[in-house]
Order: structure tokens, then C-alpha cells, then sequence
């Protein structure tokens, strides 16, 4: 192996681990996100269609027609524990 190969070979393995750095970053800000929002649960899109057993589309209906409050959190919705509550006593 000559020098050049070895150095894009360095250079490579900073780039996946520059890269790897950053998607753990982003995972740990998304669970601390997740656990808790003045003091209460979030759940993600993924989480309530679950819960309520709707699709996405219906959920985006929902938000659409100001029926559920989200909140926006480095451009992924959420939305708190005691809110969804709140919706299903009002409408369900």
C-alpha cells in the first residue's frame, strides 16, 4: 500500500466516523426529546397513529383541522402525553 491509498484510507474512516458521531448526536437529542417536555411524555407521529390506530393521513387531518396541538422539534412533530388525553375525552 503507498502513502496515497493509505491516506484516503484515514481520510475515509474520519469521514464514517465524523459521520457516525453526528447520527449519534441527532439519537441522543431525539430521546432526551422524547422522554419528557415540561414533564410530560411526547409521543412521535409513529407513537399516536398506534395509539388512536389511524393512519398518518388522518392524523395529518387532525392537526389540519387544529384538532390536536403538535409541537415541532428539529423538524419532527410531537405531540405531549396529556394533550392526546384530552383529545380522546373530546373526541372519542
Amino acid at each position: 500500500m503507498n502513502y496515497f491509498e493509505l491516506n484516503e484510507d484515514k481520510n475515509v474512516f474520519r469521514q464514517i466516523m465524523e459521520k457516525l458521531d453526528s447520527i449519534d448526536g441527532k439519537l441522543d437529542r431525539m430521546s432526551k426529546v422524547k422522554e419528557v417536555m415540561d414533564g410530560d411524555t411526547l409521543l412521535d407521529n409513529h407513537d399516536l397513529c398506534m395509539l388512536l390506530g389511524v393512519t398518518k393521513r388522518t392524523l395529518q387531518r387532525y392537526k389540519q383541522l387544529k384538532k390536536i396541538t403538535y409541537y415541532k422539534i428539529d423538524g419532527k412533530t410531537y405531540y405531549k402525553a396529556s394533550e392526546v388525553k384530552e383529545f380522546l375525552k373530546r373526541y372519542r
